[in-house]
């Protein structure tokens, strides 16, 4: 508490005489030290410093810097405070013992001192304790703080300022000294966050290096830097908000690993590590918490580099599946890191020489520093991911095409758009096999990538689309439901109609119309490009019984309501809402607009089904769009898709007996052994009756 009381009542006290006459006079001759020693700031100001430099120390206060770089060597040194005080305190302590050591009272808004006297100022937070808040009487104290700095310089000397970089601090230093057209370069002071015998800061020491310069009239040869390692080069910039913006992310960084410190189970921490050179994002990390696992002295921390790729699984994609990852892997601390496309990557040991230092900085506190951290994976290696095709649609923004490993050595291609850059849009399995009638066996060829991102692997893309199989799960559920139809074993062969909202990769409507050998399937797709990418990038074909009309699904529904009720035995929603700022991603919130699903429910036959694919985290917001399926549909089925926000809500309008879920599994059963035609492949690993083994009456 006795330093609590040091403390001034307002900020503004910090740039006032007579507060620090009380401060030093309470505190007597036991220093302070602002931000730490010598020691912890020897790496950045020891590059500026010279023994024959003459030093001017602004702000002394009574900390021992000087006093320890006198006993460096650096003996040419002059200190200045206002305080009376400290400054008759620090002389006396050095006089015998630093006899070149002079300590003056003066003021540094207006000093005694000729033009061009030093070659460096030193200040250890002066600058901090002048500049309060950014108003403008307050800056233009810091502008005659500058003006004298400047003046006692000698061009080519630098003004080292030790600070926090607080931005009304770092903006009215930069901004000031940049209009002079002086040389600045910020380090970060080190990596742990600023310590000092009186406590620890929450944010990192910066030490500011403005290099007086002669004025140039172009300001595009203004030069600005950081350092934030200690042998890497500095990073340029080219506008004082770019400089100002990356302190910041060192400051966020800084009280990102102070928090994990302080609170070691906080949860949803992530941040990105970017390439230095490009500025793109090149790895992802999630701290995740597994307060289940038993702390021993070789389960602490690990870290988990997830294979390219396959960041989009639920157990890598995902808080609850972080989570279970971590304690079955049996850490108490994981930090799972995410590879990103674009980027390239040699191999499992070069990741790791590139992310040692970096990822142990998110150590919990404690662990001893010889202490082998593991690197744990899938296989063993990082994985393969290659991008086909790049392209734009006017709807919904770039996009990519790309080919992945999965698990099981099995390859994928995926639709990704990039404004949401984390969900897949479509997913088909590729495959070197023929399996479906009709197709011809392509040859088998030795699977080969390209080590270039950017360039296709040839190989993956001449392996076949899959259209046996659905790599989304919530497909498989919507295939499914259509065992809640009259008489499921005799499907396959009955006239059926089905109305499919939403193209995607098209492997939905595929698999109904290859499967289903007499049903027509209509789609509605409201974006000319992605029914260019389904035909030729996922193995989608039009014919007389799958045909595909580019066009609005409110409006199309709403206008075949109207000209042709009861055309369908089955319709389905599987549109996403390009609106990332709502609480549901699918479908967009007019699909479930009681007034349009009054439209949806008289263009389906009395016994048809509407399957509707849902993904909304707002739970009042769900709660309204069940209320409004109920009102139309009576009988109202869920299936919660495990380990994915998805929940599939299957809908009738027949409003008498509600069949129980066992026997909905019962007709799913009986539909599969319907679909499982001599001649076309089905996957062992698609079962109908698991996909209605949790359903759920509404």
């Amino acid at each position: 508490m006795e330093e609590l009381r040091l403390l001034p009542r307002r900020a503004q006290d910090f740039s006032s005489a007579g507060y620090w006459e009380r401060f030093f006079r309470e505190r007597g001759a036991h220093a302070f030290e602002w931000y730490g020693e010598w020691e912890e700031l020897r790496e950045p100001l020891g590059r500026y410093l010279r023994v024959r430099d003459s030093i001017l120390v602004v702000g002394c206060g009574n900390s021992e810097l000087s006093e320890q770089l006198y006993d460096e060597g650096y003996q040419n040194i002059t200190n200045v405070d206002i305080s009376e005080m400290v400054i008759k305190q620090m002389g006396e302590r050095s006089v015998h013992l630093r006899p070149k050591m002079s300590y003056l009272v003066m003021n540094v808004l207006q000093m005694d001192f000729p033009d061009g006297r030093f070659q460096v100022v030193l200040d250890k937070g002066t600058l901090d304790a002048l500049l309060t808040d950014g108003e403008g009487p307050t800056v233009a104290r810091a502008e005659q703080m500058f003006a004298e700095i400047a003046r006692v310089l000698q061009f080519g000397g630098r003004y080292l300022c030790v600070s926090l970089a607080q931005a009304h601090v770092l903006k009215a230093a930069l901004e000031y000294f940049s209009k002079e057209g002086w040389m600045i370069r910020i380090h970060q002071a080190s990596e742990k966050e600023a310590a000092a015998s009186e406590g620890e800061f929450a944010l990192p020491v910066f030490v500011y290096v403005m290099t007086k310069m002669k004025q140039v009239p172009n300001s595009a040869s203004l030069i600005l830097e950081l350092c934030v390692e200690k042998h890497d080069k500095p990073i340029r910039f080219s506008a004082l908000e770019h400089l100002i913006e990356a302190v910041k992310e060192r400051q966020q960084y800084a009280l990102l690993r102070s928090q994990l410190n302080k609170s070691p189970s906080m949860g949803n921490v992530s941040l990105d590590l970017c390439n230095k050179e490009t500025g793109q994002v090149r790895y992802t990390f999630h701290v995740v918490h597994c307060l289940t696992v038993k702390v021993s002295r070789d389960n602490q921390f690990a870290i988990f580099i997830i294979p390219q790729g396959r960041e989009t699984e639920w157990l890598f994609g995902t808080e609850e599946g972080r989570k279970q990852l971590a304690a079955s892997a049996g850490f108490r601390r994981l930090v799972t890191v995410a590879l990103h496309r674009d980027q390239h990557y040699e191999g499992m040991e070069t990741i790791q020489a590139e992310l040692s230092e970096k990822v142990m900085e998110l150590a919990p506190p404690g662990l001893q520093a010889q202490q082998k951290v593991p690197f744990l994976s899938v296989g063993g290696d990082i994985g393969i991911r290659s991008i086909q095709h790049r392209g734009t649609s006017s709807l919904s923004g770039e996009y990519i095409i790309e080919d992945v490993k999965g698990d099981d050595a099995r390859y994928f291609r995926r639709l990704i758009f990039l404004s949401n850059r984390n969900v897949v849009q479509s997913e088909a399995r590729l495959s070197s096999r023929a399996l479906c009638k009709g197709n011809k066996k392509p040859r088998k060829k030795k699977a080969a990538t390209s080590s270039d991102p950017m360039k296709p692997a040839v190989v993956l893309a001449s392996l076949s689309i899959d259209k046996s199989y659905l790599c989304c799960a919530h497909h498989r559920a919507m295939v499914a439901g259509l065992s809640l139809l009259k008489n499921p074993e005799c499907l396959p062969e009955v006239p059926i109609r089905v109305l499919v909202i939403g193209l995607g990769g098209g492997s939905l409507p595929l698999f109904i119309h290859d499967y289903f050998s007499q049903c027509t399937v209509d789609v509605v797709e409201i974006d000319p490009a992605v029914l260019e990418v389904a035909m030729h990038w996922f193995g989608f074909s039009l014919g007389d019984r799958l045909k595909v009309h580019i066009a609005d699904g409110l409006v199309y529904v709403s206008s075949l309501a109207a000209e042709a009720p009861s055309s369908y035995d089955a319709i389905m929603f599987d549109v996403d809402s390009k609106d990332c700022t709502l609480g549901m991603s699918c479908p967009p919130p007019a699909f479930v607009e009681k007034s349009f699903l009054q439209e949806v429910r008289a263009l389906l036959k009395m016994e048809g089904i509407f399957i509707l694919n849902l993904v909304c985290r707002d739970v009042k917001l769900k709660e309204t769009i069940l209320a409004a399926l109920k009102e139309g549909f009576p009988s109202l089925y869920a299936r919660r898709i495990e380990g994915e926000v998805n929940e599939i809500l299957f809908c009738q309008q027949q409003s008498g007996h509600k069949t129980p879920p066992l026997e909905l599994q019962k007709s799913a059963q009986v539909l599969e052994q319907a679909l499982r035609q001599p001649g076309c492949s089905w996957d062992s690993t698609y079962v109908l009756a698991d996909m209605l083994e949790a359903v759920q009456l509404v």
